[in-house]
């Protein structure tokens, strides 16, 4: 076996995915390893592929917006289409990562503030009943 393929094995642990991760993205037409009968050997295209699909995936974008992106790079205009619909892909997903933050900064403030509420009617709770002794 040349240096340039991997098995499905050295595929999980060099980018620690489970071989049904890898199956999954195959059947989902993303990934497109070498059969040697039940044997699948990954290409080095394979491997820029799945880090791309893991980067995206880390990043939220849906794997149809993968799938998509992956097919751009074949255009034939040195990945200028790809880069520039990843850019406004990615400019989307980080408003939305952004909203997200805001709100779940909200809904921590608005947390702390119960808890502090709570515990000082425990405290006054507690107080009131050591003074009714």
């Amino acid at each position: 076996m040349t240096v340039d393929l991997m098995t499905i094995r050295e595929m999980c642990d060099a980018f620690d995915v489970t071989p049904r991760t890898l199956r999954f993205y195959e059947a989902k037409e993303l990934l497109f390893p070498i059969r040697e009968g039940q044997k699948r050997l990954f290409t080095r295209r394979d491997r820029a592929r799945l880090k791309l699909i893991l980067r995206g995936k880390r990043f939220g974008f849906s794997l149809e917006e993968i799938r998509q992106l992956l097919e751009l790079y074949d255009m034939g205009d040195q990945q200028q289409t790809q880069l520039a619909r990843t850019c406004e892909i990615a400019k989307q997903r980080l408003a939305d990562m952004e909203r997200q933050r805001e709100e779940l900064t909200e809904a921590i403030d608005d947390l702390r503030e119960q808890l502090q509420w709570g515990e000082k009617m425990i405290q006054a709770n507690a107080n009131d009943k050591k003074a009714a002794e």
